[in-house]
């Protein structure tokens, strides 16, 4: 199946606490995520909680990224969903365990938009599947 876009669902344990809870840190992190995988960036919005955790979207001409960090716990969940053969939405994650100091992922990628029921390869290189589970 050809795919309009790729979606990666990613679990970051064990990260930097003190990075997780600093809204204009992760803001950033969050930004250059989205330039080392070749987006183009339209707006962002960040929110920092009270005691507490971030949440924030950095929208793409190629679709967004999505945070939401739990600093208590050392954990962050991660959407990285990109469109188009230009981005490549790996690189964004690689950046963001690397910086975000995660001991521990799970990561999870669908194709979205599947067009067709021929199980051809996308324009990625790989065949289309549900959900390939990456570890």
């Amino acid at each position: 199946m050809k795919a309009l876009g790729r979606h990666l669902l990613v679990e970051y344990s064990g990260c930097d606490r003190a990075t997780l809870e600093e809204v204009s840190r992760i803001q950033a992190l969050m930004e250059e995520a989205a330039r080392v995988s070749g987006a183009t960036i339209v707006q962002t919005c960040f929110h920092q909680f009270n005691p507490f955790g971030v949440s924030g979207v950095v929208v793409i001409s190629e679709s967004h990224l999505a945070i939401h960090t739990w600093p208590e716990h050392g954990y962050a969940s991660v959407d990285i969903y990109t469109c188009g053969d230009t981005v490549d939405p790996w690189k964004a994650h690689e950046f963001l365990q690397r910086e975000l100091g995660a001991a521990d992922i799970e990561t999870n990628e669908l194709f979205r938009g599947q067009l067709g029921d021929d199980p051809t390869p996308t324009s990625y290189g790989k065949t289309a599947l549900p959900i390939v589970l990456h570890s």
